[in-house]
């Protein structure tokens, strides 16, 4: 008799597992995990645990086995199948760093870098996030509620299937609040899972520059107790570089956060090397994020107190930087890599994490095998959602995507387009270019 599940794909040329484990070797996992999902760190992050020929089994959502597709079809039966036909399943992209909820985007700004204006240039005259924080206060709560489900619906096209989403382009109360509250309702009918960020100290509005202290407050004292109080968001961020806030500044808004029970994550050291991994150590971060002009002194701390980097090659891309994070000084001091797209209006308007796995190899130097594992069983590691995603092992959540190609290799030698032919979350699927079920 055999066993009754689901849905059972087969016809894969390769299951991409990101659990080595799968196969007997011993991962050495990062510091001790504190979600559902355990990283990779050092040399670990190159085996993404490839199994050529494999197929899964799949019931109630989860996965149940993995194995050669000839033995798992003589253990199961299933009344759908989802062919693969040849190409290469993978686990549903995590992106661990977005910023969906915005009113409209900034083209402009990507044109005005090309003739040589710089970040900083753009946003002291009142461009970049304050562009976007305008354009937020005036747009409707429905406006804003459409903008953020077709993003949605262009991350699941791209393979994403879980992501961390960030408040951060109202910058008073009431809107960063609302922000959090549509991604809130959005977590509960769209299929991408959503973990939410308050970044109500994304910079500092332009009506309190010349009281920079009392927006702190504000954050501290009103926007973020409230955001705790309410669930509005598990986690608070601050973006702590030249140009936008302090360490002393970032390390108020921090605490603020601690003490209300928001765990904590900072856009970091990006643009100037100001100590803000050394701050994200010291705070107890899950994550330090950007990390292009990262110290080493910031390195070492971020190593010592289990901070995962998050880098963002896509922004490197938009921002036409000359120089990006330091991945194998990273990698050499054991430090788990996870890889995100930063999608925003401004500095990386990009959804599709296959992109970003080609940038992540292109730009930073990373391996398919490395940029694979930092965008989902790394990513996924930094978030607080239940249940394993980023892997596909027995109890795993059954996220994954097929890709129309023949190896994971593919995901770095070939760009310029999206090879995402089918997405399955929670066993279901809920985007396909074709018909794959039999």
């Amino acid at each position: 008799m055999k066993e009754d599940v689901d849905v059972i794909v087969h016809g894969a040329a390769e299951v991409v597992t990101c659990a080595p484990e799968l196969f007997g070797r011993e991962a050495r996992h990062a510091w001790p995990a504190r979600g559902a999902v355990a990283a990779l760190c050092g040399t670990d992050q190159d085996d993404c645990g490839v199994w050529s020929g494999a197929a899964l089994a799949v019931r109630d959502g989860e996965i149940v086995a993995v194995d050669d597709e000839a033995a798992l079809l003589a253990r199961f039966d299933a009344p759908e199948r989802l062919d693969a036909r040849g190409g290469t399943v993978v686990p549903g992209f995590v992106d661990a760093h977005t910023h969906p909820v915005f009113a409209t985007t900034r083209e402009g700004e990507f044109d005005m870098r090309a003739r040589g204006a710089s970040y900083q240039e753009i946003t002291a005259a009142g461009g970049g996030i304050f562009s976007s924080v305008r354009a937020l206060r005036d747009a409707s709560r429905d406006e804003l509620a459409a903008k953020l489900d077709t993003h949605l619906d262009r991350f699941l096209q791209c393979g994403t299937t879980t992501i961390e989403a960030k408040s951060g382009y109202g910058l008073t109360p009431q809107t960063e609040w609302l922000a959090l509250e549509l991604l809130g309702e959005a977590d509960a009918s769209h299929a991408v899972d959503i973990d939410r960020t308050c970044l109500a100290a994304h910079q500092v509005p332009l009506e309190f520059r010349e009281d920079r202290d009392a927006y702190i407050r504000l954050v501290v004292d009103e926007i973020l107790p409230a955001v705790a109080e309410r669930g509005l968001a598990r986690s608070a961020d601050v973006f702590c570089d030249q140009g936008a806030y302090t360490v002393d500044e970032a390390r108020t808004v921090l605490a603020g956060a601690q003490a209300v029970g928001l765990d904590l994550r900072v856009h970091a050291d990006e643009l100037a090397p100001v100590g803000a991994a050394e701050l994200a150590a010291e705070m107890g971060a899950r994550t330090a994020d950007h990390l292009v002009k990262v110290s080493p002194g910031g390195i070492t701390a971020m190593a010592e107190k289990g901070v995962t980097p998050v880098l963002l090659p896509g922004t490197c891309f938009s921002l036409r930087l000359a120089e990006v994070a330091p991945v194998e000084a990273m990698r050499a001091a054991g430090l788990p890599i996870a890889i995100a797209s930063d999608f925003n209006p401004g500095t990386s308007y990009i959804p599709s994490m296959v992109q970003i796995i080609s940038l992540a190899c292109g730009l930073l130097g990373m391996t398919v095998a490395q940029a694979l594992v930092a965008a989902t069983r790394n990513a996924a590691s930094t978030l607080g959602l239940p249940g394993e995603r980023g892997m596909l092992r027995p109890g795993a959540r059954a996220d994954l995507c097929v890709l129309d190609v023949p190896n994971h290799l593919f995901l770095g030698y070939q760009t310029g387009w999206n090879p995402v032919d089918v997405v399955m979350k929670d066993g279901r699927v809920v985007h396909a270019r074709r018909d794959a079920r039999q």
